[in-house]
């Protein structure tokens, strides 16, 4: 539904979360989701999509964000499970994981997107919300840096592939890089360039 909710965002008997996930296009790492709970006391300026964001400023808002909202949570689905049940069904998955992880479990959940995962509460799925909704926002910043983050330590354990870089998506230097340094055991094996990579390691 391209709309915002009309809820009141305000009312603190009924705690809304924005979830908003990072990582579903890569062809390597984990997908990583976060639900976040804003509280309308500490209003954090600033708040966008976070790919519309430089590092810099994301950095900053991430841990002001921590700071402020009445809550916060993480959650991931490793290569595996993207393997296992294809890399939409992680993210439903860790979207779950996000929200289940809250200190305060909200009564409603706004989704960045066109769906939403099975959740104990209601749910609404908002395209662009991203960028329309705070507490999407929010945990669109808090998914991004953390799997940024995490690429970068991921990067010194996998050298040569650029995964500090382009954080694992598909670059005409990454695709290069599979083809002249093999798979690594952070990939997805799902995914057609990395499935390619295999079979040439194989012949």
């Amino acid at each position: 539904m391209d709309t915002q909710s009309t809820l009141d965002f305000s009312d603190a008997a009924l705690w809304v979360a924005g979830v908003d996930e990072v990582g579903r296009g890569p062809l390597a790492g984990p997908v990583v989701t976060a639900a976040v709970i804003l509280d309308p006391a500490q209003p954090i300026s600033g708040l966008a999509d976070s790919k519309a964001l430089s590092e810099k400023k994301r950095g900053i808002l991430f841990d002001e964000i921590q700071i402020k909202a009445k809550a916060w949570a993480i959650g991931r689905a490793e290569v595996e499970e993207i393997d296992k049940i294809n890399i939409l069904q992680a993210t439903m998955l860790a979207m779950q994981r996000a929200v289940a992880g809250l200190a305060l479990q909200p009564g409603h959940v706004l989704v960045d997107g066109n769906r939403c995962p099975e959740l104990p509460c209601t749910a609404e799925a908002v395209i662009k919300g991203d960028g329309k909704i705070p507490a999407i926002s929010a945990a669109s910043i808090i998914a991004k840096v953390t799997r940024d983050r995490e690429m970068v330590l991921l990067d010194a354990e996998y050298p040569g592939y650029g995964l500090a870089g382009h954080k694992g998506y598909p670059t005409k230097a990454h695709m290069a890089a599979l083809q002249r340094l093999g798979v690594t055991p952070i990939h997805r094996r799902s995914f057609a360039p990395v499935r390619k990579a295999l079979t040439r390691g194989k012949n």
